[in-house]
């Protein structure tokens, strides 16, 4: 299998005339002659040919790695490590590290304030809000809440709860966290592989039993409640909501306010998650040397385990661990972010309208059995009354979709149509970047940059907006949602519109 992937891989050519169109927005990818599903992709013609061959040739080796069973190429897909960024991939008998990402459960979650647009009009008041939240939220790597000026303090003890219970009732509350917020999450906490908090405990004690892990561990918890660097970021937005029956009524329920402010945060498991990550490539790498196993197209990102193994084990409590962190991260800047609020505007209400993650794997039903589904950069999807939301806040709605665009072209709340089934139940993760970090460095003028930002009346706390973050560097972000809208897949709640821009120079924890 190694040495087909690896030839196939190898005679890539440049994308065009390699899908087969399905729809307006969506194509199918042949893979092996046929001898195996071919890869389903969403994005109009424009979008498809976007594509770059290296995020075509991570695709096929995605699709022809052992026991994968389905590949979806989302609109903002590129290259990444292994996998591409924006895939989604399902497999009912191996986990793979690659496909989820080196930042464990990178998320989105979005703040709504009872406070209307102007009140946020005047750049001194912006201007002070940005303050409030740097002195709670930090950004860059290696720094976290307790650090800060006004930041949380907690007791180390914690830590250790934070990443084997999530955002239970117990965490939050000693964070002065409301706890009612954990309703309106994805997953609030994630268990071991056996499905019991007690594994992720016996992991953690492997991961703590000597003074200097302790140490090490000690230190990226203390991350906790900070966006780090990189495409991550914290945005004061205002909220104009589709005026459709649909999406009212949609609204309504998600917790969305027409033309008040809110947050929107991009941020994961900081160096918790990449620590942990890491140290399953080369763990699992280092069976593959010893073992003589071939690696999919000869990529030693997308090393592998098969479910049930002691590798597959370990990968899924460590998997559980980072996660647990990430939630508890989103968690606490809103509430950091929330208080900022109230001091700058006194007496202004907040609620969390949803937390989602696009870097986790987790167990759905695809193709009527247990899979487990690897979204990297790619965001789950379900529609109202599906299965899973039975019980939940948005059973009859289906959940919210949190898509960043970039802060002068806007983000998007969406939700999932039926046909979303296509995408096994996935949507893109935001526009996906069009250009390299180091093109974007090399390409863009600073001082433009800048101008643009204050020709759109968009603060910052940055003295120099990065380069390789630059609006330009990411793809048309009407273009991803044109794709999504057409392929079926979900249709629009609200638009979001910045105010200003909370960033950090450092490079990308993802």
């Amino acid at each position: 299998m190694s040495n087909e992937v690896k030839s196939i891989s190898e005679s890539a050519s440049t994308p065009s005339g390699r899908f087969v169109p399905t729809g307006e927005a969506t194509a199918i990818m042949p893979v092996l002659d046929g001898k195996v599903t071919p890869i389903r992709v969403i994005g109009t013609p424009t979008i498809r040919g976007d594509f770059d061959d290296l995020c075509i040739k991570q695709a096929i080796n995605t699709r022809l790695a052992p026991g994968v069973t389905d590949v979806v190429l989302n609109p903002d897909a590129h290259a990444g490590y292994g996998a591409p960024i924006g895939c989604v991939m399902v497999s009912p008998t191996h986990i793979y590290p690659g496909p989820v990402g080196v930042d464990i459960k990178c998320s989105m979650s979005l703040l709504q304030f009872e406070l209307e647009e102007q009140a946020v009009a005047d750049k001194r008041t912006r201007r002070a809000l940005i303050e409030a939240i740097l002195e709670r939220t930090p950004t860059g790597a290696g720094r976290g809440a307790r650090w800060a000026k006004k930041g949380r303090r907690f007791a180390p003890e914690l830590g250790q709860r934070i990443v084997t219970e999530g955002a239970s009732a117990g965490v939050l509350s000693e964070l002065g966290i409301p706890t009612h917020w954990a309703q309106r999450c994805e997953d609030s906490h994630h268990v071991g592989h056996d499905g019991t908090i007690d594994a992720l405990r016996s992991r953690l004690e492997l991961h703590t039993d000597s003074e200097h892990k302790a140490n090490l561990f000690q230190s990226k918890i203390g991350q906790l409640g900070s966006y780090g660097g990189g495409n991550h970021f914290g945005e004061c937005e205002i909220v104009q909501v589709e005026q459709t029956e649909r999406a009212i009524s949609a609204a309504e329920v998600f917790g969305l306010r027409h033309e008040n402010v809110a947050f929107l945060s991009h941020c994961g498991s900081r160096g918790w998650g990449a620590l942990l990550a890491d140290g399953q490539f080369k763990v699992m790498q280092k069976k593959f040397a010893d073992w003589g196993i071939p690696l999919p197209g000869n990529d030693r990102h997308m090393v592998h385990a098969p479910l049930g193994s002691p590798e597959a084990n370990a990968y899924l409590d460590d998997m559980a661990l980072g996660a647990n962190f990430a939630t508890v991260n989103h968690m606490l800047i809103n509430a950091l972010v929330l208080e900022a609020f109230q001091e700058v505007i006194p007496g202004v209400k907040g609620s969390l309208v949803y937390f989602i993650s696009h870097n986790i794997a987790r167990q759905e039903i695809v193709n009527n059995k247990p899979a487990w589904v690897h979204r990297k950069g790619a965001t789950r999807a379900f529609p109202a009354h599906h299965h899973a939301l039975k019980g939940t806040l948005f059973e009859r709605t289906g959940h919210p979709i949190l898509l960043p665009g970039n802060p002068q072209d806007g983000s998007a709340v969406m939700v999932a149509e039926a046909g979303a089934e296509l995408s096994c139940y996935s949507v893109n993760h935001g526009a996906g970047r069009r250009m390299s970090r180091t093109a974007a460095t090399r390409t863009f003028d600073q001082q433009q940059i800048d101008k643009s930002f204050d020709r759109a009346d968009i603060l910052t706390n940055c003295r120099n907006y990065p380069m390789d973050e630059a609006p330009r560097a990411y793809k048309d972000f009407e273009e991803v949602l044109t794709s999504v809208k057409k392929a079926g897949l979900a249709s629009e709640v609200a638009r979001l519109r910045a105010r200003f821009v909370i960033k950090d120079g450092d490079k990308a924890d993802d």
